[in-house]
């Protein structure tokens, strides 16, 4: 190869690498769970492959953010009584700021599989965005960790703990709120905290039982045919908005409670997962109104998990489910491709670096990395550390920052 060949190609691989976008909200700066990173191991332990381990306090299943130098998760007491951010130096995870966020005397019920935070943050340049749910959204300043604004006055019952994360278009933060009182979506102009728009969810779910309305889900934000939509899934119904406005544009009617999987885009379908039960149910994002009968491409409940995020390359879906079982499918169709069970109970979604798949068993510390292959499953290794892991990691050039039920984790070469 000549030498301008290899520095067309040097320029080239930079360039896409600098591409990655940090990862800096619930499944990454692209909102799929997929990086090009380099440098992360394909194995790993306790002895091997950690560059640095920092215990972590209190209870919090959401997944670290990164910007730049800085790592940021949120954590919180067993009990409720304190919730709070943590920022970390992404080089040696040394604890930089441990800023107590709400304090509540009597925070409403959480599930014990759930914890008090487990919304992931949102950060950019200059600002970070934490939620707590019902029991708090705050912004604070990334340099001096000083809290720019915070809410505490929406009314929601989650039930069983909060769940649903971030996503923030332009100036709009945007936030869904489905608990067993009251389901509404959100949206907060980021830059002081204010309501700009609330839509209530009217849906007939067919019971006055407030537990099976309530959900957990993420906004996902789109553009397609000219037009930006916002969409959340929610029990029984999943509702795309104007971002601006909040006006509802379409809705599809799929059943279910409980969802918290952020929907996928691809191939001009949008991929809404429902859970109780768990259905995949690909959807044309270009109708108004109720589009049930008339958008929905395919739907299919083999495989499909209630909690672990898919992954999406090319014309194939890599699942994981609760129990163990991986899969991927045709996205064209919604058939199965291959079924594989591994091992394991699973929480926390899988990532794609490259094209390999990182998926995280939540009680034995166990973690299985396997080929993006849609012709077979390839199993690539076997990881264990010394917990189990309910959230997600966060992906940088040379480090997978891994939190399990205790510790945070620096894995890399």
């Amino acid at each position: 190869m000549s030498i301008r060949s290899l520095l067309l190609l040097s320029l080239t691989t930079t360039s896409l690498l600098a591409a990655d976008p940090e990862w800096n909200q619930f499944r990454g700066g692209r909102g799929d769970g997929t990086s090009n990173a380099t440098g992360i191991p394909t194995t790993w332990g306790e002895t091997k492959n950690v560059q640095w381990k920092t215990e972590i306090w209190g209870k919090g299943w959401s997944s670290p953010v990164t910007w730049k130098d800085r790592i940021w998760m949120t954590t919180a007491t067993e009990d409720g009584h304190r919730l709070a951010l943590l920022c970390l130096d992404r080089k040696t995870g040394k604890i930089l700021h441990d800023k107590t966020l709400f304090e509540h005397e009597k925070p409403q019920y959480c599930h014990p599989f759930n914890s008090y935070a487990s919304p992931t943050p949102y950060v950019e340049e200059g600002r970070i965005y934490v939620t707590f749910g019902a029991l708090g959204t705050a912004c604070l300043d990334t340099e001096t960790c000083r809290v720019i604004w915070k809410r505490e006055d929406l009314e929601c019952n989650h039930w069983r703990g909060p769940g649903s994360s971030i996503s923030i278009h332009g100036n709009l933060l945007f936030l869904p709120f489905d608990g067993h009182d009251h389901q509404f979506v959100v949206a907060f102009d980021k830059r002081n905290g204010k309501t700009v728009w609330r839509n209530n969810r009217d849906v007939d779910y067919k019971s006055d039982n407030g537990d099976i309305k309530k959900a957990y889900g993420t906004a996902r934000v789109i553009p397609f045919k000219g037009r930006t939509q916002v969409i959340v899934p929610g029990a029984m119904a999943t509702m795309a908005y104007e971002p601006k406005t909040g006006k509802e544009l379409w809705r599809v009617i799929h059943g279910g409670m409980n969802a918290c999987i952020p929907p996928l885009f691809s191939h001009g379908k949008v991929y809404i997962t429902t859970s109780s039960p768990s259905k995949l149910v690909a959807v044309r994002p270009d109708g108004n109104g109720d589009i049930t009968r008339s958008h929905v491409a395919w739907s299919t409940r083999q495989g499909v998990p209630a909690r672990p995020a898919q992954l999406l390359v090319e014309d194939s879906m890599f699942m994981v489910d609760n129990s163990g079982v991986a899969s991927c499918i045709d996205i064209t169709t919604g058939k199965a491709r291959w079924t594989k069970r591994i091992a394991g109970k699973f929480t926390a979604s899988p990532v794609l670096v490259g094209d390999r798949i990182f998926c995280f068993e939540r009680e034995t510390g166990k973690s299985h990395v396997f080929a993006a292959n849609p012709k077979k499953y390839t199993a690539l290794a076997t990881n264990t550390l010394d917990a189990g892991c309910m959230g997600s990691p966060a992906i940088t050039n040379g480090l997978m920052i891994l939190r399990t039920k205790t510790h945070l984790y620096g894995i890399g070469e």
